[in-house]
């Protein structure tokens, strides 16, 4: 028992029993991309929101230095926006360890077999932006905050990928507001849930997600927008009411594997903390973590000997991990 709980005094010690830390230097934010695609709004009212929730991942990427981008906020050639955007991730490196951040803010439609998003001019679909991004091998969060988004999530869903969609069917099909809360809590330091100086994307999205539950609680009205990610390449998706706190409880009938673990790797904004570990080391250490996630949702398979013998290789090498991290500041 006396090991049991020295293992388990490490696990807390290092996040590991609710938090995972995140996976880029602040040096390394600066080559993040953000593009931003703003659909055709339909209405005034609509291009009013859609302009203000763009202006917010504008503000959010100008604090940390990400790259940003938008489309479809310009008023030549508004015909091209798909073309822009086509072009836009052509341009984008394909390989590199800064995440590419991809943001629909708009309209969606679903006619039961194609989902699309409405741009000015031609429309894309699900299909189209799969192509777009099947040559990139960087880590991609992919955000579609429309209506009728869920079925993107099946297309676009792949091994280091985030997807979030504002919506679990493509027959959910009235205006969302999960865009405008996902947009305000990116980097809200109130929406760091597990208190270590960051917002990860999980927490943004289990934010927004509690925010429009409560926008349709208070107006009295049913719930047309659910939120979903997948981050474990299994095209499924996982709601937000499927997590306490910041780790997922619930688990699919079929008993695919649990989402989240990922995404909250992911940050726009890391914390000083972060700042201090070498690229290499927090791949690595990102990479450890992810493993002792899904030893512990493994568990119950395990014997408690199996189990904690594999705990303890596991966060030996995490604790390497910081020790020549530490090691590696002193020197400077």
């Amino acid at each position: 028992m006396k090991a049991v709980t020295t293992l388990l005094a490490c696990v807390l010690a290092l996040g590991l029993c609710g938090p995972v830390t995140s996976g880029a230097q602040q040096q390394g934010a600066e080559n993040q991309v953000v593009i931003v695609v703003v659909g055709a709004a339909g209405t005034p009212q609509y291009a009013e929101q859609f302009t203000r929730w763009s202006g917010l991942w504008e503000q959010a990427c100008s604090e940390v230095n990400a790259r940003f981008t938008a489309i479809g906020l310009d008023d030549t050639d508004a015909s091209s926006d798909r073309m822009s955007l086509q072009e836009t991730l052509a341009a984008e490196s394909k390989e590199s360890t800064a995440a590419l951040w991809l943001v629909l803010i708009g309209h969606g439609t679903y006619d039961g077999r194609t989902a699309k998003f409405n741009l000015r001019g031609p429309d894309i679909s699900a299909d189209d932006l799969a192509e777009y991004l099947e040559p990139v091998r960087r880590p991609i969060a992919f955000i579609n905050t429309a209506s009728s988004s869920a079925p993107f999530l099946k297309k676009l869903s792949a091994p280091g990928r985030v997807v979030i969609t504002a919506t679990k069917s493509g027959f959910e099909q009235n205006h969302t507001r999960f865009g405008q809360y996902l947009a305000e809590a990116i980097v809200e330091p109130q929406a760091d849930l597990d208190k270590d100086g960051q917002t990860s994307l999980l927490e943004a999205f289990l934010t927004a997600s509690h925010a429009v539950d409560e926008f349709y609680s208070a107006a009295g009205r049913l719930a047309t927008e659910h939120a979903l990610l997948d981050d474990n390449a299994d095209a499924l998706g996982t709601p937000g009411d499927w997590f306490r706190g910041i780790r997922p409880v619930q688990k699919a009938e079929s008993g695919a594997s649990l989402d989240g673990y990922r995404a909250h790797q992911l940050h726009l904004q890391y914390s000083q903390a972060e700042t201090k570990m070498p690229l290499s080391l927090r791949t690595r250490r990102d990479r450890l973590e992810l493993e002792v996630m899904r030893l512990r949702d493994r568990k119950e398979t395990l014997s408690e000997e199996e189990y904690f013998s594999k705990l303890q290789v596991l966060l030996h090498s995490i604790a390497q991990i910081y020790e020549q991290t530490d090691g590696a500041g002193k020197s400077r």
